[in-house]
């Protein structure tokens, strides 16, 4: 089983308690990095945290919440080495693992109830990255837009 770094804003922070339950119950390590309660805090703070976990190798994954899932996504795929994948739908959560290699998982607290959200977690946890020659070529592509970035930007 893993180590899953699990972060929420207040929108999420309901669905990330049941997450935590069962990561916990599924024998994963799930470690909580807030938020804490239902008081506004700024997602992007959450997304640095699980990210970081994750890219230091702390946590083996990441799964993200927020109301719609998009603003949290977008701010974890600043980090590098991140590969964050917002999913509503079992097929977007095997894609993002199998194809993609995702290793945070985005998920829309306002978008989808909690039964939904723990059968993603669980589609997306048991699939693998297929590894596939044209997968680890773009994935491959991915990592030198992250080098490019900084010379993007002045």
């Amino acid at each position: 089983m893993a180590k899953i770094a699990v972060g929420s804003d207040h929108a999420g922070f309901e669905l990330k308690k049941a997450l935590l339950n069962f990561l916990a119950r599924s024998g994963h390590e799930p470690a909580d990095l807030g938020a804490r309660n239902r008081r506004p805090v700024d997602y992007p703070d959450l997304a640095e945290a699980v990210s970081k976990a994750v890219r230091s190798g702390q946590s083996r994954f990441g799964i993200l919440v927020c109301g719609s899932g998009v603003g949290i996504c977008i701010a974890a795929n600043k980090m590098p080495g991140i590969r964050a994948a917002l999913c509503h739908d079992s097929y977007s959560a095997a894609q993002s693992r199998a194809h993609d290699d995702a290793n945070v998982l985005c998920l829309g607290s306002r978008v989808i109830g909690p039964d939904l959200a723990l059968d993603l977690v669980r589609i997306w946890l048991k699939t693998g990255f297929s590894g596939e020659a044209r997968h680890r070529r773009r994935i491959k592509k991915i990592a030198l837009l992250e080098k490019k970035r900084g010379n993007l930007h002045s």
